[in-house]
């Protein structure tokens, strides 16, 4: 079975996300569970919690259906130590806040080296900052998600996202997010289905299917290898509908989120509907 949803709105509570992916036609979906773009937010209340998990048991949601994004604020490659000390304080609230709400993933971005770092060493500040939260917390996986490479941002090679994966010491709740408008953007040619098996080939060999726990299904804006993130709707853009295709055919893309970010909320529901048509 294959999850289909998108990043909806969690104005007025995490516990309203529930309908609003209901209402999309969707079986999974993605939140914020704070602000996005603030460091510090207010404690989950026990109401929103409670209202949360009655409404996840309401709706037939499982956890595994559900993708939370962390704040785009967060570096755990910070060259500072300042930095990085608030970054993974505030990843660490985010862990905790799943943890509450009975979620099992937190997808984030994992961070930049800022110009002030080698490449490889901003990579194991990643590893180690995975390692210190996972320390704290139970539960919740940390589910890495790939980049378009933009500036200095780390995690667009597969190469990249296996060696993070390599320095975390529980493999069991390390994972993978793959976006397609990102990784077109990097370099990995999705355009067609020869491309496709190749790129997911080079996937299963140098990180490994196991490690995929969800996937952002976005069109691109931008071109190809232009190391710039711009999504656009499915059937728009550069990209094309080949990876689409693929995806809904191949079952090692079942029973994982398969999340929305296109630009358009007014049509989710039709592009839900549309992605589910290709299925065989």
């Amino acid at each position: 079975m294959k999850y289909i949803g998108a990043h909806v709105s969690a104005a007025g509570g995490v516990e309203n996300t529930i309908a609003r992916a209901e209402a999309i036609g969707a079986n999974a979906f993605a939140l914020f569970t704070k602000n996005q773009r603030q460091w510090q937010a207010a404690p989950l209340t026990p109401k929103s919690i409670d209202a949360f998990k009655r409404g996840m048991e309401r709706a037939g949601f499982l956890p595994e259906q559900v993708l939370p994004h962390d704040s785009y604020l967060i570096n755990l490659g910070h060259p500072e130590p300042e930095g990085l000390a608030k970054s993974r304080d505030a990843f660490l609230d985010e862990m905790r806040r799943c943890e509450q709400l009975g979620l099992c993933y937190l997808n984030f971005h994992p961070g930049s080296h800022l110009g002030k770092l080698p490449e490889a060493v901003s990579l194991k500040l990643v590893s180690e900052s995975i390692n210190w939260t996972l320390e704290q917390t139970q539960g919740v996986t940390a589910v890495i998600e790939n980049t378009a490479g933009q500036g200095t941002n780390l995690g667009w090679s597969f190469e990249q996202l296996a060696a993070i994966i390599d320095g975390v010491e529980d493999k069991s709740r390390v994972g993978i997010c793959f976006d397609t408008c990102h990784a077109f953007a990097a370099g990995y040619d999705l355009r067609t289905l020869a491309g496709c098996e190749q790129v997911f080939g080079d996937f299963e060999r140098l990180v490994g299917f196991s490690y995929l726990k969800g996937m952002h299904i976005n069109g691109a804006k931008c071109t190809f290898g232009s190391r710039v993130d711009r999504h656009h709707s499915l059937r728009e853009g550069n990209l094309g509908e080949a990876v689409f295709h693929y995806v809904m055919n191949d079952a090692r893309f079942d029973r994982i989120p398969l999340i929305l970010e296109t630009i358009d909320e007014n049509i989710w529901g039709e592009e839900i509907a549309w992605l589910r048509s290709l299925a065989a």
